[in-house]
Parts: C-alpha cells; structure tokens; sequence
C-alpha cells in the first residue's frame, strides 16, 4: 500500500514594515529623544540633573552616647549597644532620618572617620521612580555628629538611693567563711555584673539592683550554688492616680543555712532515720545546692536538701573555731574506702597534753589516707564537753546511740605554720564592697582577716574546694632575686604544706602585656 506524501510548499512572505517612533528634541538641551518614552520631554541626562530624588533627606544628624556604659540612644528613650561600625549602630543610624521611607534603599556603608573626631559619615544609596517608567538612584553622604549623654541607668548609679531592688544575704554564723566562699562564685561566674551598688552589713551583705528582674536572676543564681530560703516583699513608693501608675521597691531575703563545711551535727534522730538511717552525730564535709553529711566511723553520708532542712531545724552542735588540736600516737587502717575518705583507727592525745599527762583517746576516723604517726590534726573534744542542744540531749538519752558518741571526732589534718603566709604565689579577687555607717572596730578587723587566711589555707589544703574558685598569679613586684630568696626562706619554714600548682592559676587580662608590633 502506498502512501502519498504532501510537498512542502513555500509560503509568501509579509513584507516588514518599519515602524518609525516619534522622535523629539529635549526642552533643556535639544538632544532628540523618543518622545513616546522620554517623561516630561528631558532627556535622561537632564533628568538627572534637574531632578534630585533625595530632596527632603537630612544631611546631617546627631548620635547620643552613653559614656560610662557605651550605649546609643534609640529614639524616644531606648538605650542600645552597638560597636563601632557594626550592623546595629548602621540601622541606628538610618532610623534618625527623616525622609528615607519615601525612597528604597539599595545600599549603606560607614565612610572611615578618625576615631577623635566624633563624627560618624555614611554613604547611602536610594532608588524611585522620577516619572512615570523613569527610575532613579543616587548616592549621597550624611554626617552624623557624636554628642555625649549620660543615660537614665548611669545618672542613677552616681545617685544614692536609687536601687529599684535589693537582695540581702545573711547567714548567723560566727565567721565569714560562706560569704568568703560565696564572694569567689560571683566573681567566677560574673554574678554581680548588674548591681549598682554592695554593701556590708552585720551577718551579711546587700545587693543593690536598679531593676526587679536583675535581682530576680541574682536570687536564682544563689538558689542554685547555696542551699537558701528565700522571701519577697515590696513596698509602694509612689502611686499615680490618674494613670494608675504604681512604683514599687523590692527587697529579697536570702538567709543561708547556719551550717558550715567542718561543723559538727547532731541530727534528729527521725530526720536520719528518713535520709538513710545514717548515725545522729555527723560532720558537714562540704556545702553546696545541699548539705553533704559523714558519718566518719562508718563512711555513710547523706544529703539535707534546702526544703528538708527548714521544715527539721537543726544547728551545728559545734565550729572551726572550737576544734582542738591533736597528735596521732599510732593509725591502723581498717579497709573501707569512698572517694578519697579511708576508714582508720587512730589513737591520738592532746598537743597541750603532751608533756603533762599521758592521757589518749582511741577514735575512728575517715582521714586515715592523709595522717600518719606523728601528725597534727584538728578535732572536736567531745570529753567534758557541754552542748546546749536538744538534739544531742536526746542522743544522750538514747539507748541506742548513747554508746556511739566517741571521745574524740577527727576532721582535718593540721599544717603546722610558723608564721602567716604572706609570700604565696597566687591571689584571689575581691569584690569592692561598701563598708556599713559604723568601721569595724580593732578586733573585729583582726577577726576578719584571721576568717580570710583560714579560707586561704582550706583553698591551699581542700583540692575540690579550689577546683571552684578561680585562683590567679600573684603579682610580682619585687626583683628577680628578691623572690627566689622569699620563696627559698618560706619552702624552709613550712616544710609539707600543700603548694599549688601554676597550672592552675589564670592570668589577669590586664596583666598580659599585648602590644601591637609597628
């Protein structure tokens, strides 16, 4: 079957008609245009000339700074932090003028200024549309000058009582070892960034803040580094009645517990039934979110939450203050250990026995990895000890427990110096405090720093105590020579006492030397 198959066929062509546009001649300067796109019958250099789009546009402006906190004002009373030549301070900068929401912005760079100069230029460029199809863009340069203006948070930190909050820390201790300890976790962790002002007072300290929710983050801060109770109260300052406009200030009271690391407790004998049948009469080892406990016959512990410890009050039976100091006669150790608690057997006599009486005390200790027959060790005297406290009564009274109550309790081993270290090769910060309407008298500025060198030597003993706290490099201003002789005179003296290691301690930034090479 075959099929056929069509031709191809040449169409005629349509001929091209050229399409001719109206041409004109520009009304400025005579070029021709076409006059069906050109827009008010100027050419597109003339347009340009003649038409300027950022008419309406500030030239010039002013930049508020802050100059104690670097802060830029943001329009009507926002304060904002912006380094220099950054996105923040570039739309800062756009946002102070007028005219610009009328164009489209296409682009906007820093022009470099010198630093002195106080004056900050940016190049902008803008697009719209001139006529109708014509679209024009221009780039210009605004000056900004830099004027200085303390902020509303600065003019109240330089004015007395101002505070808008406070959290007071107290704790009824005699000593100041917590707040020692507590004073190294703010600095460590930068706690005390916003407070406006610290002060010291009787039993504590007081933080000032100029705005509630500061003091609210310090107080949660102190809740979770130290077991404490916390409560809220306000008081109206000033009331607006005809906005309802209410101003308050704000107190927190954080109290600590009374308990303290090397404290000796007496438990109630149902609280250490219900945290581990754990014996009554314990040591606090360490303090943290909780209080750690040890039984050091036995090497139970236990943990008092916060919550736990204000519905049972209990107090330490005794403090640092009252320890005696003991020389271990003889040590066996019996086998069981936790962490770096060894049980041991040690009979042990009073130094200020020695020589009078050859009176011991046999006694069980959690210290039997660190002493040996010879050594010093701080302890509770139990022996003819009257203790004012319930609790303990009723462990005199129990059938159960009278018979464990030791002579003598072991706590630490003791570091024979001979004269207070004042060449060690590491420091800690201090918060600058404000001192109370009333300086402390002779003695009790001798108590102070006795309480400061105790916490130096448990930081020098205690290696996780020291794990957190940040020690840095003692500065060195004496000579070369001077300082091996000081340090040569101090290793003689206090021979076994616990150095610390220089990889351990930080650098102050303002210590390190960096300087730019030219």
């Amino acid at each position: 079957m075959s099929m056929d198959i069509d031709a191809p066929i040449a169409l005629p062509q349509r001929p091209i008609i050229p399409h001719n546009n109206a041409t004109i001649l520009c009304c400025n300067c005579g070029a021709p245009i076409d006059g069906t796109l050109s827009a008010g019958a100027l050419c597109y250099d003339c347009v340009k000339l003649t038409v300027d789009i950022s008419e309406g546009i500030q030239r010039e402006a002013t930049l508020h700074i802050c100059r104690d906190c670097e802060r830029w004002l943001q329009p009507p009373a926002h304060w904002v932090t912006a380094a220099p030549e950054s996105r923040e301070l570039l739309a800062l900068c756009l946002r102070k003028l007028r005219g610009l929401s009328k164009v489209r912005i296409i682009d906007a760079s820093f022009i470099w200024t010198e630093p002195h100069s106080r004056r900050v230029k940016v190049k902008i460029t803008i697009q719209q549309e001139a006529f109708q199809g014509t679209i024009l863009q221009q780039t210009f340069e605004v000056e900004y000058v830099v004027a200085y203006h303390q902020c509303p948070d600065c003019a109240k930190s330089f004015t007395a009582n101002t505070w808008r909050a406070v959290v007071q820390v107290r704790q009824k201790v005699p000593h100041k070892r917590t707040f020692l300890y507590l004073e190294q976790l703010i600095l460590k962790h930068s706690a005390h960034k916003d407070t406006i002002n610290i002060k010291e007072v009787k039993d504590g300290l007081d933080f000032y803040y100029s705005q509630r929710n500061h003091a609210e983050k310090f107080v949660d801060f102190l809740t979770s580094v130290a077991p404490v109770r916390s409560k809220k109260s306000q008081e109206l300052i000033s009331h607006d009645i005809h906005t309802s406009t209410k101003s308050y200030k704000f107190s927190f009271s954080c109290e600590l517990v009374p308990i303290c690391k090397d404290d000796l407790v007496a438990l109630p004998i149902k609280l250490a039934k219900q945290i581990g049948n754990i014996a009554p009469l314990t040591i606090c080892y360490r303090v943290g979110t909780s209080i750690n406990l040890l039984d050091p016959t036995t090497l139970q512990v236990a943990d008092v939450s916060a919550p736990i410890y204000w519905r049972s009050l209990f107090s330490n039976l005794a403090d640092v203050q009252e320890l005696v100091e003991f020389i271990v006669m003889d040590i066996e150790l019996t086998g069981p250990e936790k962490g770096h608690f060894v049980l041991a057997e040690a009979t042990v006599a009073r130094s200020s026995d020695l020589g009078v009486n050859d009176k011991t005390y046999y006694t069980r200790t959690h210290l039997g990895g660190v002493l040996h027959p010879g050594d010093s060790v701080m302890g509770y005297h139990l022996t003819g000890t009257n203790f004012n406290n319930p609790h303990f009564e009723a462990l005199e009274e129990s059938s159960t427990y009278s018979s464990a109550i030791p002579d003598v309790m072991l706590i630490k081993k003791h570091y024979p110096r001979k004269r207070k270290n004042n060449n060690r090769n590491w420091r800690l910060k201090r918060m600058n405090k404000e001192e109370g309407e009333m300086l402390p008298r002779k003695q009790d500025q001798e108590k102070i720093e006795r309480d400061f060198e105790m916490f130096l030597r448990d930081v020098e003993e205690d290696t996780e105590l020291r794990s957190t706290v940040a020690l840095y490099k003692q500065r060195m201003e004496k000579t070369r020579m001077e300082g091996v002789e000081t340090q040569s005179i101090v290793e003689t003296e206090d021979e076994g006492i616990p150095k610390i290691d220089m990889s351990e301690l930080l650098d102050e930034f303002e210590d390190l030397n960096v300087e730019d090479e030219e």
